[in-house]
């Protein structure tokens, strides 16, 4: 008997990939002594939804949840790990909310 390849989203390894991206954010902006931007609150991170881009601050529990996994995902499949400008979800932002909303 083979061992089966889960096709769910590999969550210590989203969650390090999101966690070393994010700990780079703000340290060209406005930031604290750590070099992360001061009003990004401890456990939360920093997404960019939609075509302008807003920025929208997540809780980093969130990464479990099926439904956001779902979105990062699609964000790896759009643009891989290595955004430049923080971690795009590409969808409407009309669509992210209706998502979070159900997280909640």
């Amino acid at each position: 008997m083979g061992i089966k390849k889960s096709k769910k989203f590999p969550q210590p390894a989203a969650v390090k990939q999101i966690l070393k991206r994010c700990s780079s954010f703000g340290k060209k902006n406005s930031s604290d002594r750590d070099g992360l931007p001061s009003d990004v609150p401890k456990g939360h991170f920093v997404v960019y939804v939609g075509e302008n881009r807003s920025r929208y601050i997540i809780p980093i529990s969130w990464c479990r949840h099926p439904l956001f996994q779902n979105l990062l995902r699609k964000s790896e499949e759009a643009y891989g790990y290595k955004q430049d400008m923080g971690i795009t979800i590409p969808c409407d932002e009309q669509a992210f909310r209706s998502v979070t909303s159900m997280i909640i």
